[in-house]
Order: C-alpha cells, then structure tokens, then sequence
C-alpha cells in the first residue's frame, strides 16, 4: 500500500475516474431539471390558452423527465460517495503503514488517544470533504448553468435583479471562512486530548482504583471535556450562523424576483410561463446558493483534519529500511562491534562488544538500569541501531530490510504486550491461520515449552479465553510466558530473551531454563536476565555496569573472580538459602 498517494489532491485524481462518472450523471440531472422548466413553462402558457390535449402530454412528460432525474440524482450520489468513503479506506490504510514504521521518537510526542482521534475523526472529515464536498461543488457550479441557461433567454434584466445578492453572499461567506478553520482545527485538537484522556484512564484503570484516585481523575476529565464542549458550542454558533445568514440573502432574491417580476409581468414582458419557469430555475438555485454555506464548513473541517492527519504522514522514521538483500538461509551469527547509544543526552551503552556464534548462547547480566534491555532493542532494530555496529551474518543490519532482520531476531520483551484476543490468537500470533488444526498443535506444543500450558487448559475457555486489554485478565508470570511461547512459535534463528524470569517461581524458572536449554541446540539465545542461574547455563556470559562491559567468561571463570558477577552469584545463593530455610521453618509450623 505504499504506493497510495496522500495529498487531497492526489486522491481525486486516484479517484477521478469515479468522480468524472458522478458529475456526468449530476449533469445529466440538471439537464433534465432545465427541460422540467422549459415544459412547465410550455404547459403553464398551453393551460392559459386552453389547449387540455397538448398540458396532458406535456404532464406525462414532466412525470417521466422527473422518474429519470430521481434515478440519475441517486446513481450521481453513489459514485461521489463512493469514492470518498474508498478515499477515507486508502488513507486509513496508508495511515497504519506509516505508523508502523515511526518510531519512539514519533511515539513519545503523539499520545495513542491523539493517534486514534486523528485515524477516526480526522479521516471522517476529510471523507466527508471528498464525497459531500465534491457533490456540492459540482452541483453548484452545473447548478447555475442549468438555472441560468433557462432564467437568462426568459429576461435578463430580472436574472440580473435575481443574482444581485450574489457578491454579498461570497462576502459574508470569506469573512466566516477564516474563523470557521481556525476554530475547527482548535476543536478537533481539543477532541484529541479528550480521547487521550479516555484512552488513558481505561488503560490505567486498575491504578486509579488502588490509589483512590477516581474523583481526582474525574474533576481532570471535566476539565479537558468542558474545554472541548466550549470549542465545540464556538463552532456550532459560527455554524448556526450561517444558516440564518445564507436564508436570510437568498430570501432577499426571492422578494426581488416577485417584486420586479410581478412589475414585468403586469407590462406585458413576461407570461404566466416565464414567471413560473424562471421562479423554479431560481428555486434549484437557492438550495445550491445555501449550501455554500454547508460548503465552507465541510472545506474547512477536511482540510483542519487533513493537516492533522498530514502530520503523522510527514513524519520521519527513526528506524529505515535498507537496501541491502540478505542470505536466503541465515546462519544466525551476530556479531557487535562498539556498540554506543544514548536516549536524547543520557548515554546509556558505551561501546559494548561481543560476539553470538550461530547456534550458541549468550547470557548479559548487570544490575537494573545497566542497558540491557537497550541492547535487546538495538539487536531487533526496535529503536535506531548505530550504523556499523550490529552485523547478522557479517552484514550490518541497518544495511538489511527491517522483515529480514526481524524474521531472523526473534524479541521477547520483560514486559509483554497481549492483544485483546484469545490466548490462542496471542501465542500463535506469527501463523497465518492461528485457528486452524495444524495450527493448534504448534501452540499448544510452544505454551508447553513456555511451561503455561496447564494453566492455559484451566482457564474458562482454555485458548479460546479471550485475555482482555493488553492481558488484563492474566497474572504478570503468566503473560510473561504466554509472549515467551509466542517467542518459541516463530522459531527465529537468534532468539532474545529479556528477562523472561522475572515474574515465576523457581519451580516454573527450573523448567523453563530446561526449555531454554532445548531452544539452544536449535538457534542461537542471547539470555537478558539478573538471575545467575540462569546466566550459568549459557555458553560465555557477559557483565554490564552502568553501560559499560566489566567482564566476561563462563560461569565459573566469572565466579572465581572477584567482581560484580561473583558478588550476584553470593547475593542470591544466600537468598536461596534464606528461602529454602524459610519454608523449612513453615513446614514444620504445620507438622
């Protein structure tokens, strides 16, 4: 979808084939209206002179000529349409394109509420630009022609009186103009923080809850809705304005017609006819005239949401494509080379070096806040990896399409994100068809290895238990472990394991680290993890400290020295101690 064009512009012309289909079946509407005129105004002089037969037939064709008019009005609107609610889709579409590819720095300015008012909201407007708008522009213009190709040959002089009102209409309409945009744009960024607002609220509601904060959060909800309520009640007074206004000079047309064209009439220069057909012309004219007013704010509102849709359009990724083809078969090999990287002006890595044979494992511990969840990102160019410092297979990465590196690199985050789906869906999250049989072999089989699967069959529904907003329905070892079995699905060649352990007991880490040990004689694993433990049973281990490598080497090489490995080795084997001591103690309470 990459090749879809996004300007207003570039969208009629897409569409222009539809649009072109449309204004030829308005025209054609307004062909017919102009003959409508023509015959009431033969049929109206006929009845005056007293010729029934010729009115009748002239009746039966106006009944026809209108049957056709209808059909034509109905096919003009669904072409138009159509082709603004396909615009809306293609934008909508290329819209998610792009928001797959901005990254933190995109993310961190533009709250997910203000990203859905503008997918939502926004394109409404910009569909309703492109589908009403159009219609309304084109049907004013052939409007008019229509109107006037029949007002004109009857008296020029009274069309000349009629459309006097005209350079006042346009008046009024740019002075409105200019507010209308600046308070539509003013409106739609105040619905954007509302939907922030929301947004955030439900995602934290079990904090507000724990905190007893609902009447806080509420008095700050009131204060961003009335914000959007004044803004909102500012437009629809500009609005409501307009109506008023717009009827206000087309009536004022209307009185002149009547006033001159009865003094016409009376002097012999106008028939019955004439009078009653130019008075239908102008009639089809007015409602056009009024819409106008329609007109500017549909104008004004697509194109305020345009500029705000166009935001998210302009901005630049942190993380690009390259350009350079990868192997067909990937070996798995990965290979840093001073590895440095900050987040704005906090350096957080400071030339970290290290190598992952294919098919080995690697283990990177350091106390919290030592960056190693940042090295778990750069390897899966989830955040923009420094060129010239991460190698898969001897070829940087920023030199490789973000699917081949991704499709090599499998990630399993610490804090795991669930879709609102079924525990099913979530794990086999990589197949095609997650639903089908064979599929629910491979999941079931990666929730056994991720050590969940007995958890998962006692839950309601077992995989078909839809989990809620982002896992809200599962404990935190337990969505851990449903995004390590998604992890195991994908059977990447490298697989990234960030602390996978932090939230299970040491029964299920026990087993998991045997799982873990079987993943390793399949593809390479680089083990993010605080727990030394599990850091003992990988092939070389790596220490970070403050961004920087302070050792590396085996487990017992690690121990056997003094150092901040072998302090954490210490550290937790007197805590097992403690524990084990612990539940001694309470287990004897109960004997």
């Amino acid at each position: 979808m990459n090749d879809i064009p996004i300007g207003l512009g570039a969208q009629f012309m897409r569409h222009s084939p539809r649009f072109a289909v449309g204004m030829a079946f308005l025209a054609g509407y307004q062909i017919l209206q102009r003959d409508i005129d023509l015959t009431v105004k033969d049929a109206v002089d006929e009845a005056v002179a007293g010729n029934t037969e010729l009115v009748q037939a002239l009746g039966v064709a106006m009944v026809v000529m209108a049957i056709f008019a209808f059909i034509i009005r109905v096919l003009s609107r669904m072409a138009i349409f159509d082709g603004g609610r396909i615009a809306e889709y293609e934008l909508r579409r290329a819209l998610l394109d792009r928001l797959h590819t901005l990254g933190p720095s995109f993310y961190g300015r533009m709250s997910t509420g203000e990203v859905m008012s503008r997918v939502t909201n926004d394109l409404a407007q910009v569909r309703t630009l492109l589908g009403f708008g159009v219609l309304t522009s084109v049907n004013t213009v052939f409007a008019l022609v229509s109107a006037l190709s029949v007002m004109i040959p009857i008296s020029s002089k009274l069309t000349a009186a009629a459309l006097s009102v005209l350079p006042l209409l346009f008046l009024v309409m740019r002075q409105l103009s200019g507010q209308l945009y600046t308070r539509q744009r003013e409106n739609q960024e105040a619905l954007g923080s509302m939907s922030e607002s929301v947004q955030a609220s439900i995602a934290g509601v079990r904090v507000i809850r724990s905190f007893g904060l609902e009447a806080f959060e509420a008095r700050r909800f009131d204060h961003i809705n009335q914000d959007y309520l004044t803004k909102a009640l500012a437009i629809a007074r500009l609005r409501g304005s307009m109506w008023p206004v717009m009827q206000t000079i087309t009536a004022i047309s209307v009185v002149i017609v009547f006033w001159y064209g009865g003094h016409l009439m009376l002097a012999g220069e106008l028939t019955e006819g004439d009078f009653l057909a130019f008075y239908r012309a102008l009639s089809r004219l007015v409602w056009p005239l009024i819409a106008i007013g329609f007109l500017v704010s549909v104008l004004q509102r697509g194109r305020a949401g345009y500029d705000r849709i166009a935001e998210v359009y302009s901005a630049i990724p942190d993380i690009v494509d390259g350009d350079k083809l990868g192997a067909d078969s990937a070996a798995g090999s990965l290979d840093v080379r001073g590895l440095s990287f900050a987040y704005g002006e906090s350096r957080v890595l400071n030339d970290v070096s290290f190598e992952l044979p294919a098919g080995s494992s690697l283990a990177i511990v350091g106390r919290t806040g030592s960056g190693k969840s940042t090295i778990a990102s750069l390897l899966a160019r989830l955040q923009p990896t420094p060129t010239g410092t991460v190698f898969l297979d001897g070829v940087d990465v920023c030199e490789l399409p973000l699917s081949a590196v991704r499709e090599v690199i499998g990630f399993s985050q610490q804090n795991p994100f669930l879709f609102s789906t079924t525990v099913g869906r979530n794990i086999g999250y990589t197949l095609s068809e997650p639903d089908s049989q064979a599929s629910d072999a491979i999941i079931r089989y990666a929730a056994s290895e991720a050590q969940i699967l007995p958890e998962v069959e006692d839950l309601p529904n077992g995989f078909d238990t839809v989990v809620g907003e982002r896992g809200v329905q599962l404990s935190g070892g337990q969505k851990q472990r449903v995004a390590l079995a998604r992890a195991f699905v994908k059977e990447p060649k490298i697989l990234v394991l960030d602390d996978p352990l932090s939230a299970v007991d040491a029964r299920t880490e026990k087993a998991i680290l045997e799982t873990i040990d079987r993943q390793r004689a399949e593809r390479g694993v680089l083990l993010i993890t605080h727990r030394v433990s599990a850091a003992s049973r990988c092939d070389q281990i790596l220490v970070l400290d403050k961004g920087v490598v302070v050792a590396r080497g085996t487990h017992e090489q690690l121990v056997a020295r003094e150092g901040l490995y072998a302090t954490f080795a210490e550290e937790q084997r007197i805590e097992g101690e403690l524990a084990r001591l612990s539940q001694a103690e309470e287990e004897a309470l109960h004997v």
